[in-house]
């Protein structure tokens, strides 16, 4: 079962040659190898074309983001399944192995297959973060009753260089948002209307190793966060989804957006998190995560006390 690997690249000469020794070092063998060079300015394209491997494919375009780089790979797939792995990260020698043997098992009942990480420099894993949010190993599909904080955290889990999916399922999807060079959350927007929509399956064994000194894109965000696309304008989102799964994805919608709402607080925007708070205010009577602490950072009082906390930990 060929896997097309998708390498988005931009400005990571430094780190692509890890990536790629780690692709060919894979114990599963029958892959391909597409690096999207996304209007790189560095070296990027010299240590691409260093690697003689014949499976490696390289095509370059004009800078256009992450989600149209992975989404120009994912268009010159041949595989009938399709992971995807950033130029700064790198993955253990069983990560497509341990995938695809989901896939085995479930020859047509499963989308994908998402693994644990360990988040580097600090060789951190994701094991005990991710079962204390409730993940197990195995199937998901998401029903009416699933909790909305569980949805969230399996909506979290997913991330693309922790992901095997079928191809033609994240095509049917529309791949990931690309809109105006999003950089932010345009992963996630994907990932909601996959568990909305299919059965996937949970392996909390760490396969991936996730450098967060080299992104600059993930991590913890020295400043105000970015509005989700899905929050910015859920409309794609809503429509894709089952009606009867359209409560749970409010809600989930709603504890992102309240999350969102406590960091523009935080960081002095209170009313951009009252505008985020009012546009997804959830009738719910779940314990919603975020929901009183967002009230709070959508007033005046918010911007207060995130002001004096940055004061304190600045002393």
């Amino acid at each position: 079962m060929l896997v097309s690997i998708v390498v988005p690249l931009f400005n990571k000469a430094g780190y692509l040659s890890r990536a790629l020794d780690s692709i060919f070092a894979q114990e599963y063998h029958d892959f391909e190898v597409i690096v999207v060079d996304d209007g790189s300015t560095d070296d990027g394209l010299e240590v691409a074309r260093a690697h003689k491997d014949k499976r490696l494919r390289i095509i370059s375009q004009a800078n256009a983001g992450p989600g149209a780089a992975r989404n120009r790979g994912l268009a010159e797939c041949n595989g009938s399944f399709v992971a995807f792995l950033d130029a700064d990260d790198a993955w253990m020698p069983n990560f497509l192995a341990g995938g695809m043997r989901q896939f085995e098992k479930s020859p047509s009942e499963i989308a994908s297959v998402t693994s644990g990480y360990v988040e580097m420099p600090r060789r951190k894993s994701s094991f005990a973060l991710s079962q204390s949010r409730g993940l197990t190993d195995g199937r998901v599909r998401l029903h009416p009753g699933t909790p909305p904080a569980l949805a969230g955290a399996l909506v979290a889990y997913m991330t693309p260089c922790t992901t095997i999916a079928r191809t033609e399922v994240i095509r049917t999807l529309g791949g990931f948002y690309e809109n105006g060079r999003c950089s932010y959350g345009e992963d996630a927007h994907l990932w909601l209307k996959l568990l909305f929509n299919e059965q996937v399956a949970i392996d909390l064994e760490p396969r991936t190793l996730i450098y967060r000194d080299a992104s600059d894109l993930s991590g913890n965000l020295p400043g105000v966060r970015p509005v989700e696309p899905f929050l910015e304008d859920p409309s794609e989102v809503e429509g894709s989804c089952p009606a009867n799964l359209r409560p749970l994805l409010r809600d989930v919608l709603a504890i992102r957006a309240f999350k969102t709402a406590c960091v523009l607080g935080y960081w002095g925007d209170w009313r951009a998190a009252a505008r985020l708070r009012r546009r997804f205010v959830s009738t719910s009577w779940a314990p919603l995560p975020y929901r009183w602490a967002s009230l709070v950072c959508a007033t005046p009082v918010g911007s207060i006390l995130g002001d004096a906390w940055r004061k304190l930990n600045a002393a």
